[in-house]
């Protein structure tokens, strides 16, 4: 529970933070203020939204890098996943360095449930129900999180990098003192301070860098978050008008009960290809079990 808490804090000031800065724009910085401005962050705002929804039409390959500590060069554990929405969340199925199944009987296994799975939801099945509640109230709270962004940072501009061909504009996110949480999750904004990149061209969020400033206690204080506590997120343009992550660092330490624990991992996305709402991805699933060579997805659109 703790993991999954810690990584949430991350998540939701790394994917969502730039949305704040169409009403907190911080007024001690010149450079900040114009009639541009709030229209861009505008399309920030509107381009995150639909960045986020995209996720559950799109499939992907994720390669997980575990380190025990932030420093070592090498990973102690690798794991590779092909990432599939399933309707309720996302299905993880084992596959090697190439995206290809290492182990074919295993592989067919995987996609056998979550055939099972997407047929339950696409057609409507009770058996479903609470899972796709549960699916719904996720991610209500993530778009409640969007919206409590908009108070809970000041952006300044700080500078002008070049990223590839593209020039990015970089603001320093800082907490808002008149930002009043309105949960645990919302108070964790009050200690989070870093830096933004947004692509202004495009209107979309390129990079976002953050460290936990304060202690953060979780669960009725029986669990603690450590000051220092670092994550990062770099996003591209997979698709014309589609900004996906590429890449994300979380380096967190702390404490449950009496316990310490630390949590550094590095995970890089590749290989997006639209697969569609339930029953489109239903029958991508079904056609892809229905061929010889397991793991290869068949032409269904990746352009969407």
């Amino acid at each position: 529970m703790l993991r999954r808490v810690c990584i949430r804090v991350a998540l939701s000031s790394l994917s969502l933070a730039s949305c704040a800065a169409a009403q907190s724009l911080s007024p001690e910085s010149p450079a900040t203020i114009g009639p541009g401005k709030p229209l861009l962050f505008d399309r920030v705002i509107a381009n995150q939204k639909k960045n986020e929804e995209a996720l559950d039409v799109y499939e992907r390959i994720e390669r997980l890098e575990i380190r025990k500590n932030a420093s070592d060069a090498n990973p102690s554990t690798v794991k590779i996943s092909r990432v599939i929405p399933s309707g309720t969340g996302m299905d993880h199925i084992p596959v090697g360095p190439d995206g290809q199944p290492t182990d074919a009987a295993a592989y067919r296994t995987a996609l056998e449930q979550l055939e099972k799975a997407l047929a339950l939801v696409a057609e409507g099945k009770g058996s479903q129900r609470d899972a796709i509640e549960k699916f719904a109230k996720r991610k209500k709270e993530r778009s409640d999180l969007i919206e409590a962004t908009r108070n809970a940072f000041l952006f300044t501009f700080a500078d002008r990098e070049q990223r590839g061909d593209r020039m990015l504009s970089k603001y320093v996110m800082a907490p808002n003192p008149a930002f009043k949480p309105t949960s645990r999750f919302t108070a964790v904004y009050t200690k989070v301070h870093g830096f933004v990149w947004i692509d202004e061209t495009s209107g979309e969020l390129a990079r976002i860098e953050g460290d936990v400033t304060e202690d953060i206690s979780v669960g009725l204080f029986l669990a603690k978050l450590y000051k220092g506590s670092h994550f990062m997120q770099e996003r591209y343009e997979f698709f014309p008008g589609l900004w996906l992550a590429s890449f994300s660092q979380y380096d967190f330490d702390g404490r449950k009960l009496f316990s310490s624990f630390s949590v550094h991992e590095r995970t890089l996305y590749s290989n997006y290809r639209y697969i569609g709402p339930p029953k489109e991805a239903l029958s991508a699933i079904r056609a892809e079990l229905g061929r010889s060579e397991l793991g290869k997805p068949g032409p269904y659109p990746a352009d969407h």
